[in-house]
């Protein structure tokens, strides 16, 4: 109301001049008590209002896994609030900007640390991609179900496959492949043998390794696949990893980021990328109850660039061609370990597993579902909002403060109170 009723006396002045005078001196004043009240709220903060803030960077803070991100509202990201350098501002910073730090000092310091806590660190390959894995293949990950694309079957070797289409990300595919007289570790060390193959995988045509752990067998290594004439080749940068469940091998490929070796136009790299497989020995088929044959779970999905329909299109009718290539693959290595075991032994890397209890697996997810259960029963905890409520609060009494103590006028008082009720919406708004 005072802002109504002081315009009309302004607006009857006859002289421009008069006017804009007079306009000036309403506005100098409001406009440096605005300032000042934002600075005040901002500034004045006690000790107790960090707790919402600490509390709403706790709960935001990612728990360990592979494969999730939370993003955080920093206010020093806002350039306006940066280059204020205001004391609690600055002190949130420097606290991100050192944990950053931090993490990048460990980094370095990874040489110095012993090979399977550097490695862990890393983060290549995890235990969170260990469960991620055993919750595929136990059927336990959530996911949309599978549907079944393919079925082939001859005396020694079968394949069957199922694709599903989560509503986010490429559509993920399943395979099931039997082998007769395998052993797992035959096969195991066979898909980990990059030099043998390119004897039997003509997709690839380059493969090196870049590094290796020999405590934890991790591995990063690069692949460049040919793709069809209509595509680029394609690079992947893959880590890669073993567990042993007691001859049952759950083997981790995936996609990770390397900056070593710098990305280039060609071949196109493939950032999104996850194949692993469990290979563990079945009973035969022969019908005699013994167990010499070997069964391989594939998980796979990648983003290679190309529309998902377009992919889905290419892989079911290429999927026979690549994949009945591997049975004469494995027993071409077969007859070659057999023969020549001095000149070609097994892969070194895949024979370095780290050794895992499945029954330890299946009590972390008891354990984890029964929290699950917990945290959804017990009474909700306060929100992050609470810290923004604080902040709002500091504004707007910042801005009453002076608004009472720099001006008497209803103008000032007015404008002041509809410039702080504008902040605390942007504020309950962020």
């Amino acid at each position: 109301m005072g802002l109504v009723s002081a315009l009309p006396e302004i607006m009857r002045r006859h002289a421009t001049g008069d006017m804009l005078s007079e306009l000036i001196m309403f506005v100098s004043p409001l406009w440096a008590a605005v300032v000042l009240g934002v600075l005040v709220g901002w500034i004045w903060k006690p000790k107790w209002a960090n707790f919402g803030v600490e509390k709403l960077t706790s709960s935001s803070s990612p728990h360990a896994s592979s494969d999730s991100t939370t993003s955080k509202f920093n206010l020093c990201s806002i350039p306006s609030l940066n280059s204020l350098k205001l004391p609690w501002i600055v002190d949130y910073g420097v606290r991100n900007d050192s944990l950053s730090s931090q993490s990048s000092q460990n980094s370095s310091f990874n040489s110095s640390l012993p090979s399977q806590v550097a490695k862990e660190r890393s983060g290549f390959v995890t235990e969170d991609d260990l469960r991620h894995l055993w919750k595929l293949v136990e059927v336990k990950d959530g996911g949309p179900a599978w549907i079944q694309m393919m079925d082939r079957t001859n005396p020694t070797f079968s394949y069957q496959a199922w694709r599903r289409d989560p509503e986010n990300g490429p559509p993920q595919y399943r395979s099931r492949t039997f082998f007769e007289d395998a052993t797992p570790e035959m096969v195991r060390d066979f898909f980990w043998d990059d030099g043998f193959r390119a004897k039997w995988d003509d997709m690839l045509i380059y493969a090196s390794t870049h590094e290796e752990c020999l405590e934890t067998g991790t591995m990063v290594v690069q692949w460049v696949r040919k793709f069809p004439f209509f595509c680029s080749d394609r690079e992947y940068i893959i880590g890669r990893r073993i567990w042993d469940a007691g001859r049952v091998f759950y083997c981790i490929t995936k996609g990770v980021n390397y900056p070593s070796i710098p990305r280039r136009k060609k071949p196109r790299r493939v950032d999104l990328y996850y194949s692993s497989w469990c290979i563990r020995a079945a009973e035969s088929r022969r019908g005699d109850g013994q167990m010499t044959a070997c069964e391989v779970i594939l998980f796979h999905h990648e983003d290679m660039g190309i529309p998902w329909e377009i992919a889905k299109l290419g892989v079911r009718q290429g999927m026979w061609g690549a994949v009945k290539k591997i049975e004469p693959g494995l027993r071409a290595y077969q007859k070659l370990r057999a023969a020549e075991s001095g000149s070609h032994p097994s892969p070194e890397m895949a024979r370095i597993n780290t050794k895992v209890n499945l029954e330890d697996l299946s009590k972390e997810r008891e354990s984890f579902q029964q929290e699950e259960v917990e945290a959804r029963d017990s009474p909700r905890k306060p929100s992050g909002k609470s810290s923004s409520s604080v902040q709002k609060v500091l504004v707007v009494g910042g801005a009453i403060a002076l608004a009472c103590t720099l001006d008497k006028g209803l103008l000032t008082k007015a404008v002041i109170f509809g410039v702080a009720r504008r902040f605390a919406k942007m504020g309950k708004r962020l």
